[in-house]
């Protein structure tokens, strides 16, 4: 391939270029840039007045050209560099340097320098007199100005101010128009310390503006010279690093560096959590300052002192030493002659003694240069000539969550900080594990090949005691890892200490230093092994620690132990637990320690299952513990033990519902007191036998009893019980605000499921109330709580809500996609009620009567729908045909949709019926479901 150059004299590799006319030929096709420039043109261009034969004479040139492009090519053999198209030529160059120049503006400092350094001269400098090389020379010209100033910008990012200052002098002195330049040059010397020499080169350049141009500066060097008068502290410019979470680290190292002689800092730190990124942040920043950096690795089975051999050939120099003594001086002498220098020393942890002695010699005697050392390494460094010389020490930990969120973007950067615990290099594993679909709770493959590598160095012995402390967390008691390993573990501990794997928190109680060090030891035990270990732990725990039941459940779940201890742990620790599906997961584990569904365990199981959002399961378990109870005290216990709060009121499954309520119904006159039993049985009944507005008698008794006996969780099941019948008649939206209000303060803070219902009730009622500001920090606070207990289906609620409210600002196109994202959402939940016709409806709202579809999934609300859709006469009839319909958080709505039947079929007796109907919530809005809107009720209103 021929590297062409145009950056000053014309040059092609190492041909010959022959004479000037042929070179000009050569220089058009270059500045035509692979394009076809016909054969009259180039003679038109290389003459201003032809002669004969000038055709054949540019024929000719192309021949002689094409055998010095390429000499090799074989007799009679087209080129394929210099071709012919038609009735042209077109030189098909890939590597012009002009070309590189434009592609490396956009680079760095050193990229800016070496697209600079492309330049021998002025562009096409021997074609100036030629017409179609002006306009490229110009723009090359002004390109190379440009690249001047950049340079100068990225100089001055990084210090270099001094630099910038002679720089742009020079620049400025043959392009004194160049105002960028002078705001640069300006900023240079105020960094510099010379606020009136700055001052002096804005006016300079006001000078030269007005004389060569007739212009006063612009915007930007009239900023300039009002910061530098108020003297600005963003004239200054940024010092962040680019190392993200380590400023105080690196100002750490900033603070070692020595004013004259040896300065020396140690990084510590466990492995991958970025000493060597620090030290290369930091060789980047004194490099800006003009100081030379080297670096050595301490490989492991590296020859004697192989680092400073490294550093010496870094330098320029042969490390040539018969003997240990004159090794270490020529060691020290070649670096102090390279002052200011830094040496990296990495991994230090795994140096040989004569490195540590070299290193120690630095220290012997005063240096006559600068000189800065910095070592990393994973554990103290045992030189006692280091520890006298007081080092800096900088001690690296895992990256905070903010940072970790700025490495991570999008990703869930809670949960990444919470699995790597801010290690750069297991962040950037995870990123890499989620990104390619894997799951965030495994290893990454990398993470896990480094840690077996460092593993593989350790004793059989130790590597089976620290598989053995997996088993008990990533908190490891030191007595319970004895019962499992039945010996002496503490020499083993001490090897998985000073191995990195361990850090110890207390006498006794050690941890492993990560949470993917623990999974990794783990991931390596067979099941069989596991099941095992975790019994002998359960057995261990039960002898010391009894009453930690989470601890003691966890290992019996794990081992798979059958017992009534594992049951009572087990069911005990699903009561603790503030986690619904952990719950599930310790309920279902339990009945399989009994070996038998019994009903205590059952009904536990089934209310978990409700909270963690599968309610059909919960439904299948609620009947089987009913079917197995004994008399109306378990039947009772079983009924009443499901307090799980209900929002929507249209029943998921009403065959479930009729036979609680039948259960109920047949066991209340067992408990004719005003008890908390009964009071549980009339809520139950009223909650199952919602969507009618005929239970609110027992739910009211149900509330007096739980008021008379002061129990704030009855309470709130009886409040929500109410709630549900309070959809007989259209207005009752203050009502329900109301019982949200009143669930607020009997649930806030201690029963948390509760306090998420009356938040979601207040968005219901405030949407009713159009009081949609009030409704967002209910939305707000549902959430927040739903976030911190594990509560997923309250979401389902708040993003019809996000619907709803895009809706209502007119943003149709966005609240369409958000409607069906909702309502994908609720697919699968066992929340049948709401699975049906909701989404319809909700576009209908959106888009109007007019798009009816009587093709799409109506459910329950169809018959509502039809006279919006079918001829004249038939819709009448449907019309008049329609029942009052169920009392539940619709009604308003089927009301609204009988208007718009009546206003489209212009039937008076239809819009009187409706006109009754929606009379009472005549100050409210069609949104009380808290889902959808169909604006204000006055719009369904005759008169």
């Amino acid at each position: 391939m021929v590297t062409f150059g145009v950056l000053g004299p014309l040059t092609a590799g190492s041909a010959r270029l022959g004479g000037p006319k042929q070179r000009a030929v050569l220089a058009r096709l270059l500045v035509a840039r692979r394009r076809v420039v016909p054969v009259r043109t180039l003679v038109d261009d290389l003459w201003e007045d032809p002669p004969d034969g000038a055709v054949g004479t540019v024929q000719t040139f192309v021949g002689a050209l094409r055998k010095a492009l390429e000499p090799d090519r074989p007799p009679r053999t087209p080129s394929t560099l210099l071709v012919t198209e038609g009735a042209g030529y077109a030189l098909l160059a890939s590597d012009v340097d002009a070309w590189r120049f434009e592609e490396m503006l956009g680079g760095d400092l050193s990229v800016l320098d070496a697209a600079l350094a492309l330049w021998r001269g002025p562009a096409y400098a021997e074609f100036a007199e030629f017409h179609w090389a002006r306009a490229e020379i110009d723009r090359l010209e002004e390109l190379r100005l440009v690249a001047v100033e950049r340079r100068a910008a990225a100089a001055l990012a990084l210090g270099r101010s001094a630099e910038v200052v002679a720089d742009l002098r020079a620049h400025l002195a043959g392009h004194p128009w160049r105002e960028k330049a002078w705001s640069l040059l300006a900023l240079a010397l105020y960094r510099e310390g010379r606020q009136g020499d700055a001052l002096g080169a804005v006016r300079e350049a006001r000078h030269a503006l007005v004389e060569n141009l007739g212009v006063d500066p612009g915007e930007e060097l009239r900023a300039l010279e009002s910061d530098i008068l108020a003297q600005s502290p963003r004239l200054l410019g940024s010092t962040e690093s680019r190392l993200v979470g380590r400023s105080s680290e690196l100002a750490a190292l900033d603070a070692a560096v020595p004013e004259a002689g040896l300065g020396i800092a140690l990084v510590t730190g466990e492995a991958g959590v970025g000493k060597t990124a620090l030290a290369e942040e930091f060789g980047s920043v004194l490099g800006a300052r003009g100081w030379t950096t080297v670096w050595a690795r301490c490989p492991e089975d590296a020859p004697v002192a192989w680092p400073w051999q490294q550093v010496v050939e870094a330098l320029g120099e042969e490390l040539v030493a018969a003997d240990r003594f004159h090794l270490r001086r020529a060691v020290v002498s070649t670096v102090e002659s390279a002052a200011p220098v830094l040496v990296v020393l990495d991994d230090l942890h795994q140096a040989d003694e004569e490195t540590l002695a070299v290193l120690a010699a630095f220290t012997a005697g005063r240096l006559s240069g600068r000189v800065l050392v910095v070592a990393t390494s994973r554990t103290a460094v045992p030189l006692e000539a280091l520890a006298r010389a007081q080092p800096v020490r900088v001690e690296l930990v895992g990256l905070d969550e903010e940072a970790v969120a700025a490495l991570v973007g999008s990703l869930d950067a809670r949960a990444i900080h919470q699995r790597s615990g801010g290690n750069p290099f297991y962040v950037k594993e995870l990123v890499r594990l989620v990104e390619s679909g894997g799951d965030l709770g495994s290893v990454p493959p990398g993470v896990r090949d480094v840690l077996r590598h460092r593993l593989a160095g350790l004793p059989a012995a130790a590597r089976t005691v620290l598989h053995q402390a997996s088993v008990l967390g990533r908190d490891v008691e030191v007595d319970l890892l004895a019962a499992i390993a039945g010996a002496d573990v503490l020499d083993a501990l001490d090897l998985g200490l000073e191995a990195g794997f361990l850090v110890e928190v207390a006498p006794g109680l050690a941890r492993f230093t990560h949470v993917l060090v623990r999974d990794t030891l783990y991931e390596e035990v067979s099941l069989t092994r596991r099941a095992r270990w975790h019994a002998l732990a359960a057995s261990a725990v039960e002898s010391s620690h009894p009453e930690d039941v989470p601890l003691l459940a966890h290992h019996y779940r794990l081992a798979g132990v059958r017992s009534e201890s594992a049951v009572r742990a087990l069911a005990g620790a699903a009561e603790l637990t503030r986690s619904p599906r952990e719950a599930v997961t310790l309920w279902r584990a339990a009945i399989e320690a009994a070996g038998s569904a019994r009903f205590g365990l059952l009904t536990g199981l089934a209310r978990a299952l409700a909270v963690s959002g599968d309610l059909e399961a919960a439904r299948e378990q609620r009947s089987v513990a009913l079917r197995i109870a004994g008399g109306p005290q378990e039947v009772a216990e079983v009924i009443g033990s499901f307090d799980v709060p209900g929002i929507w009121t249209t029943n998921d499954d009403p065959a479930h519902s009729a036979e609680l309520v039948a259960a109920a119904e047949r066991i209340l006159p067992a408990f004719p007191g005003p008890t908390a039993t009964r009071a549980r049985l009339l809520a139950t009944i009223a909650m199952e036998d919602r969507g009618t507005g005929a239970r609110l008698d027992e739910a009211r008794e149900a509330e007096a009893t739980a008021h008379a006996l002061g129990d704030p969780e009855l309470l709130a099941f009886a409040l929500n019980a109410r709630f549900m019948h309070t959809f007989h008649r259209t207005g009752l939206a203050p009502e329900r605000a109301a019982i949200g209000r009143e669930l607020l303060e009997v649930a806030s803070g201690r029963l948390v499921t509760h306090e998420v219902l009356g938040h979601l009730i207040l968005v219901q009622a405030c949407c009713a109330l159009a009081d949609f500001g009030t409704a967002d920090q209910h939305a707000a606070a549902a959430d927040e709580l739903a976030q911190r207990h594990d509560l997923p289906l309250v979401g389902l609620f708040t993003d019809w809500y996000a619907a709803l409210k895009l809706a209502a600002a007119g943003k149709t196109a966005e609240a369409d996609s958000a409607y069906r994202a909702a309502a994908d959402r609720v697919k699968g939940t066992g929340m049948w009620g709401m699975e049906r016709g909701l989404l319809p409806l909700a576009l209908l709202s959106l888009h109007g009567p007019s798009t009816v579809d009587l093709a799409d999934d109506w459910g329950p609300h169809l018959d509502w729908v039809r006279p919006l859709a079918l001829p004249h006469d038939e819709a009448v009839n449907a019309a008049r045909a329609l029942p009052d319909g169920p009392a539940d958080l619709l009604t308003e709505v089927r009301a609204c949709l009988l208007a718009m039947a009546a206003t489209r079929l212009r039937d008076d007796e239809l819009a009187e019926r409706a006109h009754a109907l929606l009379l009472p919530a005549k100050g409210e809005l069609v949104a009380g479901t808290g889902l959808f809107t169909f604006g204000p009720i006055s719009g369904y209103l005759r008169g």
